[in-house]
């Protein structure tokens, strides 16, 4: 077993927090490893000023730190698995999944307590596709505008005013100790998820055992399973930043219950599914959920999707 592992971290103070995280998690449980982190810049740092969806989606996050780890400068990735690409390059491997934390959505607004109260015209900041669909299609008289750059610069553009309010996930909000910052949380029942969202997963050279066995211990096998029936949801529909498709999964009386749903961008339409399943089985019950969206017509929103200018 290595006794040093370095760990390729993107430098915004979210990443290094969870980069940190994981350290000492892995020190806590390996007494005798010595952790350090890389820090990096990758392009979806870099590129501020135009959505997600237009400039390439959320492996713009994940393609440096890979990097670091094919040229062996770095033994492992921590990302927010939201961010995730559904389906990784040759040669590496999701390893790790952990405990997740909240994930709903966060309202944050210094004048209002919940989307409910925003006025007629009130622009709302988000990062996110799918948000945007959710919340237009629940509130047709706000106006929905794109928000980017790492946490601390989306607050600091709602308190220079920019926005009534904004929308991020919870997690990071509350994995940085500024909890107080939420005036309100998206319950699941008004705004599913990201497909992972809250949840850290770690990433490795697909040949690298040694690694994937010091990651066991940092394992949550509710939230794999969950998360796993997530992205095969996502992976079915082509599901990353161009696509408005949510899905959410939960263990409940020892079975995992699945919910998704997928809009078009305008939130004017949106289709919903969920199912009951084998905690065992999870990408068979994304399965079933993703043949009852397509039959309910979802191809034709995906058909739909390149014709929206996002």
């Amino acid at each position: 077993m290595p006794q040093k592992l370095t760990i390729a971290t993107r430098e915004s103070r979210l990443a290094l927090w969870q980069a940190n995280f994981v350290k000492a998690e892995l020190e806590r449980h390996h007494p005798d490893l010595t952790v350090e982190l890389l820090g990096m810049t990758t392009r979806g740092d870099q590129i501020l000023d135009q959505s997600l969806s237009k400039i390439g989606g959320k492996g713009l996050f994940v393609k440096e730190l890979e990097a670091a780890i094919a040229e062996g400068r770095a033994d492992l990735a921590v990302h927010s698995l939201k961010d995730v690409p559904m389906t990784l390059p040759d040669g590496f491997m999701l390893a790790c999944v952990m405990a997740r934390e909240d994930a709903r959505d966060a309202f944050i607004s210094n004048q209002y307590a919940s989307l409910d109260e925003l006025p007629d015209g009130a622009v709302v900041g988000t990062s996110s596709l799918r948000r945007a669909a959710q919340i237009a299609h629940r509130y047709p008289n706000l106006t929905i505008t794109s928000l980017r750059g790492n946490l601390d610069t989306r607050l600091r553009k709602l308190d220079e005013g920019q926005y009534a309010a904004i929308i991020l996930a919870a997690a990071g909000v509350k994995r940085l100790g500024l909890g107080e910052r939420i005036k309100a949380l998206i319950e699941l029942d008004d705004a599913l998820p990201a497909a992972g969202q809250g949840a850290l997963g770690i990433e490795i050279a697909a040949h690298r055992d040694d690694v994937a066995e010091l990651l066991k211990p940092l394992q949550d096998l509710h939230t794999i399973a969950g998360t796993m029936a997530e992205r095969a949801v996502s992976r079915a529909l082509g599901g990353s930043c161009q696509t408005p498709l949510a899905a959410h999964a939960i263990v409940e009386g020892g079975e995992l219950f699945l919910r998704a749903s997928i809009a078009l961008p305008d939130g004017s339409r949106v289709l919903q599914a969920q199912a009951r399943g084998d905690l065992m089985q999870p990408q068979r019950l994304g399965e079933i959920v993703v043949n009852d969206l397509l039959a309910q017509g979802a191809q034709t929103i995906l058909d739909a999707l390149p014709s929206y200018s996002v």
